[in-house]
């Protein structure tokens, strides 16, 4: 049982994926990371020694401090945080629990290079829809929370991605990010994140059917194609319809996670019958 400074992994996987997770802050040594060079979803690497450098970044976030087995690194670190008025605490078992409680982890290898600021930059074509929104939804819940997202002209996104050291997604070229056979450039993404967990995986076949035209492959799909119509109609910037969008994939998440099995019927049904 977690003490009151502690979270557990089961109550941590609850959080990720949703808007009101804290900063997850990995500090684990060279050493430890090096033995298994994975991370827990949407976390970043700090280096526990220089915490009193990078603490302003966290203020007016909450956050979890996560090491090896969750004991004097984290607990050090989260002091600290706390110390700044920064509400801190450590993961309860550390990484190590993470793993074997069987929760997602990602490859640390498959990330995108970080700019200065600490961010991945990623770069597609404007006036996204489907694809080009539930792709950063991802990235921002469960890869990067920091995340940028540059949208340009379909024939310059190569050359920005050059330019600006940006990572190109969803064009159509041989290249990591985008449509492979019949899976759609979310499908991609799950799949290499190490995300594939029973929600995402079915929220993939929606985004899938919704993006290339087989409405048949899931009842909800039709419903996501309307909406990110309706969407792109709304909205001329792309960056504000893409907040507004991630709004609505939040929504088609949890109800994959937890209201897949839920009925609205009406009118209600009568006492007595």
């Amino acid at each position: 049982m977690p003490s009151l400074l502690e979270i557990s992994p089961d109550k941590l996987n609850r959080l990720i994926g949703t808007p009101n997770c804290p900063a997850l802050i990995d500090v684990r040594v060279d050493e430890d990371f090096d033995a298994d060079p994975r991370l827990i979803p949407g976390s970043l690497r700090r280096d526990y020694r220089e915490v009193q450098q990078w603490i302003e970044d966290l203020y007016g976030q909450s956050a979890v401090v996560i090491c090896h087995r969750g004991k004097k690194l984290s607990y050090g670190v989260a002091a600290w945080l706390r110390h700044a008025g920064i509400s801190a605490d450590v993961l309860e078992g550390g990484f190590e629990a993470w793993v074997e409680a069987g929760h997602p982890v990602v490859p640390a290898a498959i990330l995108p290079e970080r700019d200065e600021q600490g961010r991945t930059v990623w770069v597609t074509r404007s006036r996204p829809k489907i694809d080009r929104i539930a792709c950063p939804w991802l990235i921002r819940r469960f890869v990067d929370p920091q995340a940028v997202f540059l949208f340009v002209a379909p024939s310059e996104v190569e050359t920005v991605a050059e330019r600006f050291r940006a990572t190109a997604f969803d064009i159509d070229a041989p290249i990591r990010w985008s449509h492979r056979g019949e899976l759609c450039t979310f499908d991609v993404m799950v799949e290499e994140f190490g995300l594939k967990t029973g929600p995402l995986l079915r929220l993939a076949t929606i985004v899938r059917g919704a993006d290339t035209a087989r409405l048949d492959l899931t009842p909800e799909a039709p419903g996501l194609l309307a909406a990110s119509l309706g969407l792109s109609r709304m909205y001329a910037d792309d960056n504000e319809q893409l907040e507004a969008g991630l709004l609505l994939y939040d929504a088609f998440y949890r109800w994959c996670r937890d209201a897949t099995d839920e009925t609205h019927n009406w009118p209600s049904p009568k006492k007595g019958t």
